[in-house]
């Protein structure tokens, strides 16, 4: 599609993407947007984080009329999907993970069910791993302690997540996963940005529990799927791991205080061995 024939107010959606060094990735991802139908009007916006592998270069030759926001430094995840939200001008907006791909009918479907739910702050598809099995944590409950408590039980007893990834039902969730989530402007100008003190992990959680607050409701919506290359788990990722945990404990003091907080110390170390079985 061509940006420039459009204006702002004819632009439906805004597609955001942050990169960083996925070049090859960034290439599929952006071609299967490029594939889809003209309806809704869409603009899409790369974010590229510093990126040395030429990424930048390749959306600039092959895709110009990709909209590109080049950081001179690597600022992470949140403040990039900022940028590029305060840079769009549809009236929804999709978070997309670089290493997506992205089916005809998606975006048509998910902004049709949004236009049909008024009262929906965010959606999201079913996730899919290059498997063809459904991806972990497509969508969740609040990391309260009891939900926490619960999530590590069913892993250790009967063997499974605490949710059903491969539910083919419309559900009312607390959250869906920001590498593909789609949230309507009226609610991002009610509750404002993602929370740039949220290196990864959560961030996601955090707006979506935002949303809520404010009346909004939060869909998953899995008559629909994105094949998500990535979403390497927390295992056999340490330094991810100590992300998550980090990024738990800040959402833990921002939403449910001190008392919660050092509660949620004294049993991490129980619920990551819980985690892990």
């Amino acid at each position: 599609m061509d940006n420039q024939s459009i204006t702002a107010s004819q632009i439906d959606l805004s597609a955001v993407i942050v990169n960083w060094n996925t070049a090859a990735l960034l290439k599929a991802c952006l071609y299967s947007l490029s594939a889809a139908p003209a309806d809704p009007v869409m603009e899409i916006i790369v974010v590229d984080n510093a990126s040395s592998d030429g990424s930048a270069d390749l959306v600039r030759q092959e895709l110009p009329e990709v909209r590109l926001i080049e950081s001179p430094r690597n600022v992470g995840f949140t403040h990039a999907s900022n940028e590029g939200i305060a840079a769009s001008h549809g009236r929804y907006v999709l978070l997309l993970n670089s290493d997506t791909l992205v089916p005809p009918g998606l975006l048509s479907t998910l902004v049709g069910f949004m236009e049909q739910h008024p009262n929906v702050g965010a959606c999201g598809p079913r996730l899919v791993r290059p498997d063809g099995k459904p991806q972990e944590f497509g969508f969740g409950g609040d990391p309260t302690l009891s939900y926490l408590v619960r999530r590590g039980l069913y892993r250790l007893l009967w063997k499974r997540a605490l949710h059903d990834w491969n539910t083919a039902q419309v559900q009312e969730v607390d959250w869906v996963s920001g590498a593909c989530l789609l949230a309507r402007r009226q609610a991002i100008d009610q509750i404002g940005m993602l929370d740039e003190n949220i290196f990864m992990y959560f961030e996601d959680n955090d707006w979506c529990l935002r949303m809520r607050r404010c009346g909004w409701k939060i869909y998953y919506n899995p008559h629909v799927s994105v094949l998500h290359i990535g979403g390497q788990s927390l295992a056999q990722n340490p330094a991810a791991r100590r992300a998550y945990y980090r990024s738990l404990a800040y959402f833990y003091a921002k939403h449910y205080g001190r008392l919660a907080r050092f509660l949620l110390s004294i049993g991490l170390a129980p619920y990551r061995w819980l985690a892990r079985c």
